[in-house]
């Protein structure tokens, strides 16, 4: 399948998203280690703060930029749009997780915890954005345009 991924011409350092894409996953990881509620719901925060262009304000891209520039980690520019709808699934799968938890479904929310832990993992250590194929079959699917 020959994906499509949405584009805006701004442009974000693949290096600091790939970064924060570490924290995310690293915080997954310790939800399964302790309460995962509240990791969770930090998360759902933090995804809808760079989904929704107030990336600015989020703690793991303020964290990821102080990293980038303490470790004087070179810019590489990417198209901020693709990472900003997979911030957009990271929000709906996290929210899920939290909804999940709350009604004491702790086997789907660990389930659905891996998909989020394989989609961070995917984006931080491969450079593998799995938001354009979403993106590309809901597209097909007509879900959005």
């Amino acid at each position: 399948m020959e994906k499509e991924c949405p584009v805006d011409f701004i442009t974000v350092n693949e290096n600091r998203v790939r970064l924060t894409a570490l924290w995310v996953l690293l915080l997954v990881i310790t939800s399964f280690f302790i309460n995962a509620l509240p990791i969770f719901i930090f998360l759902a925060i933090d995804f809808f703060l760079r989904a929704f262009n107030w990336g600015k304000f989020s703690p793991l891209n303020i964290l990821s930029g102080a990293t980038v520039k303490q470790f004087k980690i070179p810019n590489k520019p990417i198209d901020q749009a693709p990472k900003r709808f997979a911030a957009g699934i990271g929000f709906v799968l996290s929210v899920l997780v939290v909804i999940l938890l709350l009604i004491d479904f702790t086997k789907a929310s660990f389930i659905l915890a891996i998909v989020f832990a394989s989609f961070a993992f995917l984006e931080s250590f491969l450079s593998f954005c799995a938001g354009c194929y979403v993106y590309t079959i809901l597209l097909r699917l007509k879900i959005i345009k």
